[in-house]
């Protein structure tokens, strides 16, 4: 399998256009990272796997999404993502992109 070079990244707001949802990027698989079943039960609309893969937190919600390239595209609204684990990953909404925070260790 070939990588493919990402189209999003991380803090990017995107729109999926197949569930119509708003979310933030929140990490990026230069390819499909689930297992095989998980891909058959979730992945219906069979997208490429050799593609990038965004793990998503979705606008007004609680839970994170993982989702094929093909069916993202940026979100120009320029509204702010509301999600409860927003905070842990970003700080500001900046030229809308959201600040990564910087990580102790």
């Amino acid at each position: 399998m070939s990588e493919q070079r990402a189209r999003f990244r991380v803090g990017q707001p995107i729109h999926h256009k197949l569930f119509d949802y708003r979310g933030v990027i929140v990490d990026v698989d230069p390819v499909f990272q689930g297992s095989e079943s998980w891909y058959r039960a979730m992945a219906k609309s069979r997208p490429p796997r050799d593609r990038p893969w965004y793990h998503v937190l979705v606008h007004d919600q609680s839970h994170r999404t993982y989702v094929a390239e093909r069916n993202l595209e940026p979100d120009l609204s320029g509204e702010p993502i509301s999600h409860p684990e927003l905070g842990a990953f970003f700080g500001a909404l900046v030229n809308g992109i959201y600040v990564q925070r910087q990580r102790s260790h």
